[in-house]
C-alpha cells in the first residue's frame, strides 16, 4: 500500500467517524481494521480532527494492547493466556512459540511472516490450550501441533 493510499484511507475513516460521540476509539479501530495497524503518520490527522493532542491519541494507542503501531506479519498468532489454557499447559506452549518464532508478544518476525499476540480467551476452553491464526481457531495445541501448523503456513 502506498503512502498516499494510506493517507487517503485514514482521511476517509476520520471523515466518516469524527462526528460520532467518543469518536477516537472507533477511528482507531477503523484504521487498524483497514490497514492492520495505526501508522504513526496518522496520529496528527486524528488528533487535529478530534481537537486532541498528539499525546492523547498516542496514549490511547499505547494503552490498549489491541492496537499496533507497526505492520503485522502475514500471519498473526493469537495465543490464549486465560486460566483454562494455562492450567492445560499453555505456559510451556508459549515458551516454545516464542523460541520457535524468535519473537515475544507484540513483535513480528524479521521476515514479516508471523506476529505474536496474547489473547485472554478464545472461548475454546474445553479444548485448551487454544490459539487463533487468522480466522482459524485451534484447540488442544501441543508443541508438535504448533510446529505442524506453522510449517504448513510456510515457516
Amino acid at each position: 500500500m502506498t503512502e498516499s493510499t494510506i493517507t487517503e484511507t485514514v482521511q476517509t475513516i476520520i471523515a466518516e467517524l469524527k462526528n460520532k460521540q467518543g469518536a477516537l476509539l472507533p477511528i482507531l479501530h477503523g484504521v487498524q481494521d483497514a490497514l492492520g495497524y495505526i501508522p504513526a503518520d496518522s496520529v496528527p490527522a486524528i488528533a487535529e480532527a478530534l481537537n486532541l493532542s498528539r499525546a492523547e491519541v498516542h496514549g490511547v494507542i499505547s494503552f490498549y494492547h489491541y492496537f499496533r503501531d507497526t505492520p503485522p506479519g502475514k500471519h498473526t498468532v493469537h495465543l490464549c493466556r486465560a486460566e483454562s489454557c494455562q492450567s492445560m499447559g499453555s505456559n510451556a506452549l508459549e515458551d516454545h512459540v516464542k523460541a520457535k518464532l524468535g519473537i515475544d508478544y507484540h513483535e513480528t518476525t524479521a521476515d514479516g511472516q508471523f506476529s505474536l499476540e496474547p489473547v485472554y480467551c478464545l472461548g475454546n476452553c474445553a479444548c485448551s490450550p487454544a490459539m487463533q491464526i487468522g480466522s482459524d481457531i485451534y484447540g488442544r495445541v501441543s508443541v508438535a501441533a504448533f510446529d505442524d501448523i506453522i510449517n504448513d503456513l510456510g515457516a
